[in-house]
Parts: structure tokens; C-alpha cells; sequence
């Protein structure tokens, strides 16, 4: 469980910051170099490969070079990690939602 926690802590980690979402929704689109990428944003490319290094080391991302490019593609089963979680805390808080409906309905009930 404690390394489930830590993967998912570094998951929305390297997910905070808008240029690292920016480059997992551009890489949803396929696979691209890390030059088409780093284009895109107002940066040194030494800069953007900190956010590639990021992405990589928490799994959301591989790369792989092929002679001088290096192409980065999204690891869409990394993101399921997050949507398990998500899924969790829906199912959390429905059913604590559901117990407040039935509490109210109860003391309304109560109140006739």
C-alpha cells in the first residue's frame, strides 16, 4: 500500500505543473520528438528536459532514442493509477452522500 501511495503521490506530483499536463495531453494525440515537444514551449530545451526527466521517473512517459532523436510517448497505463484512485474516492464519497440522503429522509420522516 505505502508504495502504491508513493507512485500515486508522484504521479500528481509531476501532473501540478501545467507544462508537464500540457505535454501528456499533446503526447495523447502519439508519439513525438522531444524537439517537436520542447517547440512549443517558451523554454531553454535544457529546462524542458527537467519536465521529460519528471514525467519519465514517475512512469507517465518512456522515451526512446533512435540515432539523435529521441521520441517520448505517453504510458496511457500509468493513468490508470490515477483513474483506480479517482474511481475509489467516487465510490468513497457516493456512499457518504447516500448515507446523508438516508439520514435526512429518516428525520424528516421522524418529523410527521
Amino acid at each position: 500500500m505505502a508504495q502504491y501511495l508513493a507512485q500515486l503521490d508522484g504521479v500528481f506530483v509531476a501532473l501540478s505543473d501545467p507544462t508537464r499536463r500540457a505535454v501528456v495531453r499533446r503526447l495523447g494525440h502519439g508519439p513525438t520528438s522531444v524537439g517537436d515537444l520542447a517547440r512549443e514551449f517558451p523554454m531553454t530545451l535544457p529546462s524542458f528536459m527537467k519536465h521529460v526527466r519528471t514525467l519519465e521517473s514517475t512512469g507517465l512517459i518512456r522515451t526512446v532514442k533512435s540515432g539523435r532523436v529521441r521520441t517520448c510517448v505517453l504510458n496511457r497505463e500509468r493513468l490508470a493509477l490515477i483513474d483506480d484512485w479517482l474511481t475509489e474516492q467516487r465510490r468513497i464519497w457516493e456512499e457518504r452522500t447516500d448515507r446523508l440522503e438516508q439520514f435526512v429522509t429518516d428525520t424528516e420522516e421522524n418529523r410527521r
